[in-house]
């Protein structure tokens, strides 16, 4: 039996939540039945499923947390560097974690992963025919992997949990799994969920948001590419006192599955990437993430037009609305010099390679024959800006504001009023595959073909209206081709909650948060721009003395230029304890057994 930790047992008798309509947006429940009067059909295991995908984070406040606890913010690619700090992460990368009495995320997914484990056993006490039911089995082990590779990613390793635990079971005293365990345990539930779960082509349009094949082949791939980075470049340097290691070398077990599962998805999965610039002004990047009803795009595309998200949780403006507001807390993840720079220019080369690239001398400039993504996810649905339109004045901007995820109309403020808009958040996307394929591929290799380039990484470049990646392009300018698959990553995946575990798992997490995080190219006397002019003095549009941190010299695209400081490097001291959260004290109270991550 496997060890656990001491979980939150809640009472003697567990009280279900169950909806009793069909419709699968209606997650709230309207009934409440106990377990010794339940999972006596197919119906009622289908019912109770449905309450985990609430379970994954995404906009809705469920628990006390929601995706604004994560994203990008306080990473090396966001200027907001404490602002969102109410779940550790918006002063993460500042290298400032304090132990924890508690923390809601090991609360939470222990107490999601006993509601599986209930499921689980009543699907094996069941006495109907089983085959009837061993799809909702299937979304069960999959959501109990999802629980634990989160659990894994924030504490290493940790107590795995596959029974139903009860207030005088002795697995509460259990010790620690290994990160190896908890992944192999990840691992075998996905291997025993993927046969039984249907393909999305044959999930009935009133299921559509439940856990496909596809889906639990990316979320594999995303597994194995996440473990097999880790231990080739992080290693057992943040395996806690007494853990085993790896009983075996995987890293070419898991890269090589990863590569087969992505181009299965890619091959038979019938997604595709959502591309209609010619009709938005090229910005599909914006419009994407903000599809809620006709009226949220100038081309009126509704969400039946969206075959990219391959898992998602879903929304809508009538049965399910966010409650949040997505729009004006998004905006806030305003991008940082560094994600500026990294976007390409046209020709694929980057800015400080391409003689597209026009500089900074006006803050249109900057935007002249680049990435799509760059205004997308800057400048939303507004034109490039005029020569002076932003202002450094206040001391608060520090340049662009964040427009992924946000719906911002710019004569309406939102296509929704506040707390109802309605886009469904992706979990798992083709894009994010084509980058699982081409990363997992070259890793495995040392090398990557043209040819696969093509079918992946390239695709999503065409998009973004950048000329192509390959191998040529690489050698010709004295680039790294795993730079330039990790540059892909960070673009197209910026404030999807992906940075910082990014960081770790490359190994590189210290030397790329201990920086100086800074804003708008200011310029000077040399480098006249819309903030300072020939004289080198602030015109109307900056007042530095709003800026508590001053300027500092940063190479940037155009050269070694002053920018705005907006938290300078002596202010971080990220670590490589860093890598893992702290185990909450309350636990390590309650179970002397447990051991705490190495450093705290």
């Amino acid at each position: 039996m496997k060890k656990i930790s001491i979980l939150i047992v809640i009472g003697c008798l567990i009280i279900l939540a169950v909806s009793c309509r069909n419709d699968f947006l209606d997650l709230a429940p309207q009934d409440q039945l106990t377990e010794a009067s339940y999972f006596k059909n197919p119906d009622q295991f289908k019912a109770s499923t449905a309450s985990f995908y609430d379970k994954m984070i995404s906009w809705k406040n469920v628990d006390g947390v929601n995706v604004f606890g994560f994203m990008d913010f306080g990473s090396d690619l966001s200027s907001n560097v404490k602002d969102r700090g109410y779940a550790g992460q918006g002063s993460y990368g500042l290298g400032s974690l304090t132990l924890p009495d508690n923390d809601q995320f090991w609360d939470n997914s222990y107490k999601y992963i006993r509601s599986v484990n209930l499921l689980l056993e009543k699907a094996r006490a069941y006495e109907g025919d089983k085959d009837d039911i061993k799809q909702y089995v299937a979304e069960s082990k999959f959501f109990r992997a999802w629980h634990h590779f989160f659990l894994l990613q924030r504490f290493g390793g940790v107590p795995i949990d596959t029974v139903v635990i009860d207030l005088d079971s002795p697995e509460l005293y259990g010790a620690r799994n290994s990160r190896y365990e908890v992944v192999d345990q990840v691992l075998a539930d996905l291997n025993a969920a993927i046969p039984n779960l249907p393909t999305e082509q044959t999930i009935p349009d009133a299921d559509k948001g439940r856990v496909s094949k596809w889906a639990a082949e990316a979320f594999k791939a995303r597994v194995e590419l996440y473990e097999a980075a880790w231990r080739k470049y992080t290693g057992t340097t943040t395996d806690f006192t007494g853990s085993a290691g790896p009983a075996k070398d995987q890293v070419t077990e898991f890269l090589t599955d990863a590569v087969a599962m992505a181009k299965d998805v890619m091959d038979h999965g019938g997604y595709e990437l959502w591309d209609y610039n010619t009709g938005l002004n090229n910005r599909s990047n914006f419009y994407l993430f903000t599809i809620d009803g006709t009226g949220s795009n100038p081309m009126g595309l509704d969400k039946p037009s969206n075959k990219e998200f391959i898992l998602q949780s879903v929304y809508d403006y009538e049965l399910r609305q966010s409650a949040v507001q997505i729009t004006r807390e998004s905006w806030r993840l305003t991008p940082s010099r560094k994600l500026m720079d990294m976007y390409l220019c046209t020709d694929g080369l980057p800015a400080d390679k391409s003689p597209l690239f026009q500089g900074y001398s006006d803050v249109s400039k900057e935007f002249e024959n680049r990435d799509y993504r760059m205004i997308s996810n800057v400048l939303g649905d507004e034109s490039i800006p005029a020569a002076g339109a932003v202002s450094l004045t206040d001391g608060v901007l520090y340049g662009f504001g964040n427009f992924k995820f946000t719906s911002w109309n710019f004569t309406e403020n939102s296509y929704r009023p506040d707390n109802t808009e309605s886009s469904n958040y992706p979990q798992i996307r083709l894009a994010e595959v084509f980058m699982i394929y081409a990363e997992a591929l070259y890793e495995l290799n040392g090398s990557i073909s043209d040819a696969d380039l093509d079918i992946s990484i390239n695709l999503i470049r065409k998009r973004a209206g950048v000329a192509a990646l390959t191998n040529n392009l690489v050698s010709a300018n004295g680039l790294d081709m795993l730079t330039e698959i990790r540059r892909e990553r960070a673009l197209e995946m910026y404030s999807e909650n992906n940075r910082f575990n990014d960081l770790k798992r490359w190994g590189i997490a210290e030397t790329e948060l201990n920086q100086n995080v800074c804003g708008m190219v200011v310029g000077d006397a040399s480098y006249p721009t819309d903030f300072k002019d020939a004289a080198g003095v602030a015109t109307d549009k900056y007042t530095p003395n709003k800026y508590g941190y001053g300027e500092t010299v940063v190479k940037t695209a155009d050269g070694d230029l002053n920018c705005l400081v907006i938290m300078p490097a002596a202010s971080h001291d990220f670590q490589r304890k860093h890598y893992l959260f702290p185990l909450p004290t309350q636990q390590l109270l309650l179970n002397p057994n447990l051991v705490q991550n190495t450093g705290y």
